[in-house]
């Protein structure tokens, strides 16, 4: 039996960084509009629990991306799939991920994936030469966490 699963990213603010990673990968910003609005006419969610930013609201702290064509609720909008979850917390990065996406570049695309992947935000820190096995740049999203294009 298989699990599902989604990756979720700690992070100081958590909209921003779904729209990034959205964008880098080509993922859906989830919309939990639908769900908040449900909660809140009921009563059973408070107003300070919630945020708006693009123009929907979130949960505060709270911000989801899925792949555009796995499964998804279309009342809560969160993805039955490829999916990351960024959730705020008040503490700063405070060293290296223990784990990370690798980004694939398609053949030959390598340089042209990197400096895309820069113009939203991301920063390059080293190259890994492998020889005959190939490379791949190590990079930081805007907060910082590490993960790899090849």
């Amino acid at each position: 039996m298989t699990l599902t699963w989604k990756l979720v990213i700690d992070s100081n603010n958590a909209p921003a960084l779904a729209d990034f990673w959205a964008e880098a990968l080509g993922y859906v910003v989830e919309d939990p509009s639908a769900l908040i609005e449900q909660l809140l006419a009921a009563g059973h969610l408070p107003e300070q629990a919630v945020t708006e930013h693009n123009g929907h609201k979130l949960f505060r702290g709270l911000a989801g991306v899925r792949h555009p064509d796995d499964p998804y609720d279309e009342t809560s909008g969160v993805g039955r799939g490829r999916r990351l979850l960024f959730q705020d917390v008040p503490e700063p990065k405070s060293g290296k991920n223990r784990l990370h996406i690798d980004v694939h570049a398609e053949p030959g695309d390598l340089d042209k994936q990197v400096a895309r992947l820069e113009k939203l935000g991301a920063t390059r820190v080293n190259e890994v030469d492998q020889g005959p096995a190939g490379h791949w740049w190590v990079m930081q999203d805007p907060e910082g966490n590490e993960f790899c294009v090849a």
